[in-house]
């Protein structure tokens, strides 16, 4: 069985893993468990997401008080608004075509912002 195990290949292997797992969860009827699970991951993304972005501004702060007034709360703003708007994606879902629309609209208009500060305060 050694032998078998270590001539597959990973990719089979791989699928084979999956298949037992999903088979598992089908005949205990997981699937209660499994949505939990799964909820419990998207708000773990969540918070990484947020962690990451955290220490991205706390290892560029000195940078940041450099700036005007005005352009750092506007890409402060910028930057909360994209945390929430993904935020309400991970929690509530897309359900429609606009709802997409708009979270696409909101992202880019905040990496738009976010970029013209940037390009606006490394120019002076």
């Amino acid at each position: 069985m050694s032998r078998l195990w270590d001539r597959t290949p990973p990719l089979v292997r791989a699928f084979g893993v999956v298949a037992a797992i999903a088979l598992v969860v089908v005949v205990l009827s997981l699937e209660p468990v499994l949505a939990a699970i799964g909820g419990l991951l998207r708000i773990a993304f969540f918070l990484a997401i947020a962690f990451f972005l955290f220490l991205v501004w706390r290892e560029r702060r000195g940078d940041l008080e450099a700036w005007s007034e005005w352009n750092r709360r506007l890409f402060y703003l910028a930057i909360a608004l994209a945390v929430v708007t993904v935020g309400t994606w991970i929690g509530y879902g897309l359900p429609g075509a606009r709802d997409a629309l708009a979270l696409v609209l909101v992202l880019a208009g905040c990496v738009w912002v976010v970029v013209r500060v940037w390009r606006l305060e490394h120019r002076l």
